[in-house]
């Protein structure tokens, strides 16, 4: 089997994750480039990444590459890499509310484009990556695509339409379940347990409670009721959580989320 060479253009947090996970994939060789020197170096201190001086070193060197900028340097490191791109290149961008048509728009038409929208749980190795075909695109390049982000976790195909709410769900979702944990963590504190001890109770929890929905047996709501005892301490905790409407509240948290990823693009 040929070596996979792969391009990372941004060595962030994210590609950071993606390198480790990459790092040990048979046959396949790492590369990055970065503006600031320091996060490149620091990466290359802990993978073997190879060092590009430049994108079009990058271009040149790598047949996939993947995008790890903010979403408003696409366009700049687009441009600069357009004029190295040739047939059999792959481009996969990380960043978020930005269209595989605005890249091409700013590269070639006939460039294939994935898009990805990874999440932070991939540093230890549970993220949850959307992953989504642009028009030049083939099927090889999404399978490509997910195999290699479930290096970090979990891979789900979807529509380009439906990655703004993926973003709401996956990307930014760890965000509010940290806020949740931290939230049932107070609450056991001001209940009488250490904060280490609160902390690891809610966190376990959590995990625990993901694990049995993920196992795809029973939803969540029926896993809810198993759990709710009539009269007893989770139906206590419960009223609360529909009282103050906590549902509808993380559904307008998503719906706000998927708003501004929208807006991003524009």
């Amino acid at each position: 089997m040929s070596n996979l060479h792969i391009g990372f253009i941004g060595t962030g947090r994210i590609a950071r994750a993606l390198i480790a996970g990459l790092s040990v994939k048979a046959n396949t060789i790492i590369s990055g480039f970065d503006r600031e020197p320091a996060a490149l170096a620091s990466v290359a201190a802990d993978y073997p990444l190879r060092i590009c001086s430049s994108i079009a070193q990058i271009a040149t060197q790598a047949t996939v590459i993947i995008l790890a900028v903010k979403p408003y340097q696409i366009a700049e490191v687009v441009g600069e890499l357009k004029a190295g791109l040739r047939s059999d290149h792959l481009i996969i961008s990380v960043a978020a509310g930005i269209s595989s048509g605005f890249i091409r728009s700013h590269a070639e038409e006939s460039t294939r484009v994935i898009r990805v929208m990874p999440n932070t749980p991939a540093f230890v190795g549970e993220g949850m990556t959307a992953v989504s075909k642009g028009l030049m695109a083939t099927d090889e390049d999404v399978a490509l695509a997910c195999d290699l982000f479930s290096s970090i976790g979990r891979s789900v195909v979807l529509t380009e339409e439906q990655m703004d709410a993926a973003t709401a769900v996956s990307g930014s979702g760890p965000a509010y379940m940290f806020h949740i944990l931290d939230s049932l963590a107070a609450g056991g504190i001001q209940c009488g347990l250490s904060a280490e001890e609160a902390l690891l109770l809610s966190a376990q929890t959590m995990l625990g409670a993901a694990k049995m929905v993920l196992s795809g047996n029973k939803t969540p709501e029926e896993l809810k009721r198993e759990v709710t005892t009539p009269g007893g301490t989770t139906e206590a905790g419960l009223a609360i959580m529909d009282g103050r409407n906590i549902r509808e509240i993380l559904i307008e948290t998503v719906a706000a989320a998927a708003a501004r990823s929208r807006e991003l693009m524009k």
